[in-house]
């Protein structure tokens, strides 16, 4: 069974950078497809990205194209978030997940995904 660990949040001011990481343990881990949540209060469970478990498919939700960027390495197990040109709407808590079907963070929220972390808790301020 994978387990996900996620760090790298905190408080940043609008505008700044920050970079999430989830580190994935098991012994199949750099099989699974990983990607990023996010959750603000009151709100939705959002997808923010998904990258497949070869590194090579991408996909992105609409309201952070363009600002993050999702990479992995699987020597390492980890999957990380570059978060840039944040926004005070970007403050949510972001969550890591693992699934052995890439497809299934395209069909969000359609899709079941196998694998949740914690979560970890950015906040941006104005």
């Amino acid at each position: 069974q994978v387990q996900l660990a996620e760090s790298g949040g905190g408080l940043v001011q609008a505008g700044g950078s920050l970079r999430l990481s989830c580190a994935a343990s098991g012994r199949t881990a750099s099989s699974y497809a990983m990607g990023w949540f996010r959750q603000a209060p009151g709100k939705e469970r959002e997808f923010v990205a998904a990258v497949s478990w070869s590194g090579n498919n991408k996909y992105y939700g609409d309201s952070v194209k363009g600002r993050f960027t999702i990479s992995r390495d699987n020597a390492k197990n980890t999957v990380y978030l570059q978060m840039s040109s944040l926004k005070p709407e970007d403050t949510a808590v972001y969550y890591c997940a693992a699934d052995s079907d890439y497809s299934d963070f395209v069909r969000w929220p359609t899709g079941y995904l196998e694998v949740w972390g914690q979560g970890t808790l950015v906040t941006v301020s104005s």
